[in-house]
């Protein structure tokens, strides 16, 4: 077996014994990413001689926790100083940061290898990691369907067992659906939980950064890395970080479930809606009480999202404008149209979808019609997950209506790939956490992913729920 077959948890416990090294197990994952990568595109940059300097510092120092000389990855919104970021747009193409998102150096803090940048939708602006500007991601478990998106590449890289666990951002589902169709457990916390300072801002009022890995309690140790308070961010919250790792063996006897019955939508893959059925009889007996329960105002949310995300889109991303960094058009005379073509030709036609959409939304005559009517839906959709969390402590849903689809199905209908977002981006808008893990294998040998959703800040709930689950179904050694 391969040093990179191993847990995360694993490797870790090995390389405290000194029984392996980072440097092997750097070799290791590289030598995974050289087999598989030109099927599966999980990376944009693969930082070989940087991951191996690094690791061999990592065996040289004194050890400073679970993650020290662990191979990692991070989708390619994340900066990494001196390493290419390019948010899978060529209007980036080229951008070296000058320094570290926060989450970047809390991990190498952490003594955790970065050995490399994951593909994405561009900007993270998709879910099946089509809209990438330079390749597409493939799924492990089947090459000819998407792995989902938008952080599809780093939900590839650990289910294909290239590193140990992958960092990805969430702003309508990107985490737990690529998770789900990959056969991983990832990871969204609540807003503000993990600082985005550094992270390449789509909407800043839904974007949060959150782990990818094989199991629960290797999920557990990289939030443990990542969370709490960053004074670079002054939207990241003042709340005491517990031990991730402390509850996770102590199993849902008393655990209230609810099942949120506008959460089996129409045109959902029956496979997939047994799966959470069986999901929740599987809870009910390790002692959890299960009851549906109704979150009225979720046939809202799509149309509520795609106001309020593309208006945060059309701000953030005005800053690109061919002046100060990224993409230049060359030969051009005037102002004006510096910014039009530096941006049409380094914007892909999802992000000009999305920024008209916004531009639009927020426009005089417009605003109070769209954006404030959305807000003031959003507000109705936090109030129904409060009501909810009064009656239980945790939600379950499944986190894709669907099995991985094949690539191209959907990329051309631009409605039919928002709606795989439908069971993730409410979420979002309330800003609470949630999480995928693998609960069953579909008739076609395909992923299922089961989604647990929770109270602000109690992210340690659901990783106890989601080890519950985890340890009845084993899907950890179900390779692709």
């Amino acid at each position: 077996m391969s040093l990179a077959d191993l847990t995360l948890a694993e490797l870790s416990e090995q390389l405290a014994a000194k029984t392996v090294t980072s440097v092997q197990a750097t070799e290791a994952c590289l030598t995974r990413i050289a087999e598989t990568d030109p099927t599966l595109g999980a990376f944009l940059k693969v930082d070989g001689d940087g991951a191996r300097r690094a690791a061999a510092e990592a065996d040289a120092s004194p050890r400073r926790g679970p993650l020290h000389g662990v191979p990692v990855a991070l989708k390619d919104m994340i900066l990494t100083v001196g390493l290419e970021t390019t948010a899978g747009s060529r209007i980036l193409q080229g951008f070296v940061p000058p320094h570290d998102a926060t989450v970047t150096a809390r991990l190498r803090e952490a003594g955790a290898i970065i050995i490399g940048k994951t593909n994405l939708d561009e900007f993270a602006m998709g879910s099946s990691t089509e809209t990438s500007a330079f390749q597409k991601s493939r799924n492990p478990y089947d090459p000819t369907r998407t792995p989902g998106g938008s952080s599809g590449g780093s939900a590839v890289a650990v289910a294909a067992r290239q590193v140990f666990g992958s960092l990805g951002t969430d702003t309508g589902g990107s985490i737990r659906q690529p998770a789900a169709l990959c056969n991983v457990v990832g990871l969204k916390p609540t807003w503000g939980r993990v600082s985005r300072s550094g992270v390449i801002a789509y909407a800043s009022s839904l974007d949060q950064v959150g782990p990818f890995a094989r199991t629960v309690r290797d999920t557990a140790l990289l939030l443990q890395a990542i969370a709490g308070r960053d004074v670079a961010d002054s939207t990241s919250a003042d709340v005491a970080v517990p031990d991730y790792t402390a509850s996770l063996e102590a199993g849902v006897k008393g655990l209230r479930v609810g099942l949120p019955r506008e959460y089996f939508v129409e045109g959902m893959d029956p496979e997939v809606a047994q799966a959470i059925r069986d999901a929740a009889k599987t809870l009910e007996a390790a002692g959890a009480t299960v009851e549906e329960v109704s979150l009225p105002h979720t046939k809202h949310a799509l149309a509520a999202y795609y106001v309020i995300a593309p208006a945060e889109a059309s701000s953030n991303l005005a800053r690109y404008d061919g002046v100060r960094f990224g993409h230049r058009a060359k030969d051009v005379k005037q102002l004006r149209e510096l910014y039009d073509r530096s941006r049409e030709e380094g914007f892909g036609p999802e992000v000009k979808r999305r920024i008209m959409l916004g531009t639009f939304a927020l426009s005089a005559g417009y605003h109070d019609a769209y954006y404030v009517k959305a807000q003031k839906v959003r507000t109705l959709i936090r109030r129904d997950f409060d009501a909810a969390f009064t009656k239980v402590d945790v939600l379950l849903s499944a986190a894709s209506p669907t099995c991985a689809w094949p690539l191209g199905e959907k990329l051309d209908d631009p409605l039919a790939m928002y709606l795989m977002d439908v069971l993730t981006l409410p979420t979002n808008l309330a800003g609470l956490p949630g999480l995928s893990v693998p609960t069953a294998k579909s008739s076609r040998g395909l992923p299922i992913g089961a989604q647990l959703l929770g109270r602000p800040f109690d992210e340690a709930t659901l990783l106890r729920t989601a080890r519950a689950l985890e340890r009845e179904r084993t899907l950890t050694t179900w390779r692709p």
